[in-house]
Order: structure tokens, then sequence, then C-alpha cells
């Protein structure tokens, strides 16, 4: 396929990526790549779509990520996957001997392994500097559903108009189905039977990265998760812990171990982020040395500091996400900075998802959550305008329209823009500047 038609369909079928930012897949496609990744590792501990749906639909999977090397000329494909997902593994090794660029990494147990920097040095040894892009080091990253969807977009012509997500915790049915872009978190619980909790919170988006929703928030392209947990558990407390208290606590019994910088993955790999210096200066005022704040940037939020390394129980990813929100805010931008050599520790750093999921209380919620690949009925959506990075798309249907299922509501913007579809079919009846109200008929 051509380069700009591929670019075409994935920015109007509203392909980003299935987790995190919501990048728009179409930017990222790039004729400098020579090698292409597909994410296989799942972002975070208990998330079980991408496993899932490659054991489905490996096919199409492959399919896509054999179009996208064609169409940027990338000549080495890596499929990570971590060695534990046996099914999903057998359905790549069913499809893979039709594309001879494409071989299979396998992966340790290790979290943040679905970070693409980690990914990237993991599969190819080539490290991303600090602030940079894959693309830098001739590297394109897509994760298993956001292939998914390029395939569904670029040879089906699909636009997105569901997300595969995993519903575990506190339900007698953990589950992982494919749910309207745009329904409620409390509907999509519903499906994993009943709640073994009462007044349960929903910690969507994984227990380490992840935050508190409402019951009635909504379903978007990046949603890969909803872990239903107790009012009194740890990542709850922590999570609703006040900054400010935060860095009161930090400046009076942080003990200087400096275990937060040790297992930092992201120092490890020689980026400058250094989660020790940093507590060090803020808990006692000390700005003589910017470097700990504007080292900031660098830092991916991946919660190994605060959330397993700290003895201490202290929070520097959520001070340091504070700080860097602050410099953002004031116009401040990341120095341009080369990463330096890559740990000699690095491999004994690396933290196990067992013993991860027991530090924060979570074994007892890993347990199977099954894919049910059929699409469950809506009876209203209310899809946001921007569910990924760049400028929101701009609606074209008006109060009253009747829309198809799949048929575009909002186009995409100039510049870094995708375009927005119906999940269901219906009426629309409320277009405001961030989301399009659709109820079925």
């Amino acid at each position: 396929m051509e380069f700009e038609k591929l670019q075409e369909k994935l920015r109007v079928g509203g392909v980003v990526g299935a987790g995190g930012a919501g990048f728009p897949s179409y930017a990222k496609l790039n004729k400098n790549a020579d090698t292409i990744i597909l994410n296989c590792a799942e972002c975070e501990p208990l998330l079980q779509p991408h496993r899932r749906l490659i054991t489905v639909h490996a096919d199409q999977i492959l399919a896509g990520l054999h179009l996208v090397a064609e169409t940027v000329g990338a000549k080495q494909v890596y499929i990570g996957v971590k060695k534990t997902y046996s099914k999903a593994i057998a359905a790549i090794q069913g499809e893979i001997g039709k594309y001879p660029e494409m071989k299979i990494h396998y992966l340790q147990e290790v979290y943040p392994m679905g970070d693409e920097v980690v990914l990237i040095y993991e599969c190819t040894g080539r490290v991303v500097r600090p602030g940079g892009l894959p693309i830098e080091q001739g590297c394109i990253v897509y994760n298993v559903e956001t292939m998914y969807n390029i395939y569904r977009a670029a040879v089906e012509d699909k636009p997105v108009t569901f997300k595969y997500l995993t519903v575990i915790g506190e339900v007698t049915n953990p589950i992982t189905v494919p749910v309207s872009v745009g329904c409620t978190f409390e509907s999509v619980v519903a499906l994993a039977g009943d709640l073994t909790c009462k007044d349960p919170i929903y910690f969507v988006g994984g227990p380490m990265m992840g935050s508190i929703q409402p019951h009635d928030g909504r379903v978007t392209k990046e949603t890969n998760a909803i872990l239903v947990l107790p009012q009194d558990h740890p990542i709850v407390m922590k999570k609703r812990r006040q900054t400010s208290i935060d860095l009161k606590r930090a400046a009076s019994i942080c003990c200087q171990c400096e275990s937060c910088t040790d297992m930092c993955p992201r120092h490890e790999l020689g980026h400058p982020i250094d989660p020790a210096r940093f507590m060090r200066s803020a808990s006692n005022e000390d700005f003589q040395n910017l470097n700990p704040f504007l080292n900031t940037f660098f830092c991916s939020g991946c919660g190994v500091c605060e959330m397993y390394a700290c003895p201490q129980d202290l929070a520097p990813r959520t001070l340091i996400q504070a700080y860097k929100n602050g410099l953002r805010g004031a116009g401040v931008k990341a120095p341009r900075v080369e990463a330096a050599s890559v740990g000699e520790a690095r491999e004994f750093r690396k933290v196990p998802e067992a013993r991860l999921m027991a530090r924060l209380g979570l074994s007892r919620y890993d347990l199977p959550a099954p894919l049910d690949d059929e699409l469950q009925p809506e009876t209203s959506v209310r899809v946001l305008l921007k569910q990924h990075i760049g400028a929101p798309a701009i609606p074209i249907v008006k109060v009253g329209d009747h829309v198809e299922y799949r048929q575009m509501i909002a186009k995409p913007a100039d510049g870094l823009s995708v375009g927005m579809h119906a999940s269901l079919p219906g009426i629309v009846t409320d277009v405001t500047d961030t989301f399009i109200r659709i109820q079925k008929q």
C-alpha cells in the first residue's frame, strides 16, 4: 500500500495507540524506520487484553504488521511477547511462517517491559535518548490492539468503534471483552458478574499508572483495564494522598537509601532522571542545582520508585509529576541531553511482576480473564472528541441527526488529529466542544 494512502486510512479511521497517551498511529509511520516492534508485553500487572486478542486474531494482527513494515520499508520485525504467554506464542507461531522478516523476541516477566523505551532496548539493544522518539533509533512500536485496528482500518475500511479491556479484581467473573467507545465504566463492570465488595473503587488503566475514576466515566480508545478494588486497598489509599502531605513526609522520613534511583528503569538505561536527588532537593527546597528538577521531564511515570522501591512508602513519582507539570505550565521545556551508558547492574534490578503484585496486595486478583469476543450491546454512548494526543476532532453532525454504526461523526482537525465515529446506530442527542452523545433507537 502507498505510504500516504495508509496514513490517510489510519487518520480518517481514528486509529490511535490503544493504551497510554493515544498517539495517532498514522503519525508514527516513517520511511526512516528499519525496525518495527509489536508490543505484546501488557503494559501493567493483571492486564490481559493483548495476549487474549492475539491468541484469537493472530492472522489479522500479523498481516497488519507485515503491511506496515512493507509500507515503510522496514527490513526487520520483532514480536515482543512474554515467555509465559503460551497460548499467544502458539498463535503467533502458527502465522509467523508466512512472513520471513518477522522474529519472536521472548521477554522476561518483569515490569515495565511494556514501556516502549525498555522494549526497544530489549529487542534491539538500542537506547532511545532521554526525551527522544523511537524513530531516532530507526524503530516504530505498536501494541497488539493498535495493530489489530490498523489492519481493520487499512484492509477492511473499518474505523475504531470499540475497545478491548480487562475487568478484574473484586468481581466474580474476570473477563476481557470488547465494548463500545463511549460507554460507561459501570456498564462494563457489570459484564464481569457480581461485585465482591461494597462501594468499590474503579481503578482505570492498571494498578501502577492508572487512576481512580467515577463509575459513570466513559471508555475511550486508550482504556485498557478496569480494576475493581475495595475502598481500603493500599493502592487506593496511596492514590488519594495529598501531594502537600507527600512532600512533608519526604522531608521528614526519607532515609537517603537511593533505592528509588537504583531501581528506576529509565535511569538504568542511562537517562538522567534521578528520583533520589530530586527527593533530596525538593524536600529541602534546595534550588542551587536545577538539574534534579529539569530531569523530571525524563520520568516515564512507571511508578517503580513509589509503588515498589521505596522502603518508607514515600511518593517520588507523584512529586516528580507535580514538579514536571509545574515546569510545563511555566513554559519550561526539557533540556536536550544524551543517554549515559546502560547500568551494569540493570539485569539484577528488574522488577519481577509476581513480586510486584505481592507487594501491591494484588496477587489474589491474578486470575484468568478470558476473552469474550462478542461486542456487548449499549443503549447510549458519549464519544469524547479528544481521545488522543493532538487537536480534538471537529463535529460534523448536529442534534437530531440519525447516524449509522461506524459513521464518521467528527472529522480530523488540522494538524495532529484523527476522526471519531459512531460506536452504535441511533440519534445524536447532544453535541458540545468536548463530546457527542448518541442514543440508540
